[in-house]
């Protein structure tokens, strides 16, 4: 399923967390539309360097950056604070920052030379072990990235998307390692999967269980995924959080992303397209016309099976 992209007729405000690198190129690609966008980083120096860099080499003026470190709720009502002074409402929230839980060595990943498709396929598993090691403080750090810190984001942020006057677009980029069918156990496939019950309370149920067995060294007993393990369970609820929210707001148009294998710091330079080609379906999910689709997962700019 491919679905077209609108052409702002009247300003449109955005933020995109995480954007000073990779797929942070989102937002580059909005702002060249008319959006005024928010650069968020949490290096402020980073930051501030990439959105001279879109205005000095593509003439966008109408991006401005911002320092956010998604993990620090202070950092978080600061930037909804500075939002709603400069531009009073929100239209565009794309949540791009994100962790790998990991300790890599980096060198000798690259050393191993592994295909993508085996990447792709989650058999890198057994390969990986002598260079990727998941610690339960790695994990933690993971969770409370790409699931809590979407979380605050987009709850400090609310008051100001209810304000869009068309809908706010909210994307939450994802990842091939979140679909439920690389999770081996039934039950844990089955709890996300049922959207009728599914609710904040017992996604961080799920969690603090997924943490309790990493602590105890019981993830493949207890039916998790070993293939980036806290990486993978932090956006497979990522999906199911996007999908708790797209009910529970039906004016808005709330989905989430797998940009592709891009070549990031994230996967340690492993994967095969580049940044601008993942920025595609982010950038596409931002701008999705009205009555496009919301609570859906995007395989790129294709609509695609939790």
């Amino acid at each position: 399923m491919e679905t077209t992209v609108i052409k702002p007729q009247s300003p449109l405000y955005a933020v995109v967390t995480g954007a000073n690198k990779g797929i942070g190129l989102t937002v580059r690609h909005l702002a060249q539309r008319g959006v005024s966008v928010v650069l968020a980083a949490r290096d402020p120096a980073l930051g501030v360097a990439a959105a001279e860099s879109l205005r000095r080499d593509f003439g966008l003026e109408n991006v401005v950056s911002h320092q956010l470190d998604v993990r620090d709720p202070s950092s978080v009502e600061t930037l909804a604070r500075f939002v709603e002074g400069r531009f009073g409402k929100l239209d565009i929230l794309v949540n791009n920052a994100g962790a790998s839980g990991l300790v890599v060595d980096e060198e000798k990943l690259r050393d191993l030379n592994i295909d993508p498709q085996v990447w792709l396929s989650g058999q890198a598993v057994d390969i990986i072990q002598e260079c990727v090691k998941q610690t339960y403080d790695g994990g933690v750090t993971c969770i409370d990235t790409n699931y809590y810190g979407c979380k605050r984001v987009i709850e400090a942020l609310l008051p100001l998307l209810k304000l869009s006057s068309s809908g706010a677009r909210i994307v939450n980029v994802s990842s091939l390692r979140s679909e439920l069918k690389r999770i081996p156990g039934e039950k844990i496939r089955n709890e996300l999967n049922d959207i009728e019950n599914l609710n904040e309370d017992r996604i961080e149920n799920l969690l603090k269980r997924f943490l309790e067995d990493l602590k105890e060294g019981k993830l493949e007993s207890g039916g998790w995924s070993m293939m980036l393990p806290s990486y993978s369970i932090s956006k497979q609820v990522l999906n199911a959080y996007t999908r708790v929210l797209a009910k529970r707001y039906p004016k808005m148009y709330i989905n989430c992303v797998h940009p592709g294998f891009v070549k990031t710091d994230i996967n340690w330079n492993t994967g095969v397209i580049t940044p601008e080609e993942g920025a595609q379906g982010p950038v596409m999910l931002a701008l999705l016309p009205d009555g496009g689709p919301s609570g859906c997962y995007f395989d790129q700019t294709n609509k695609a099976e939790f």
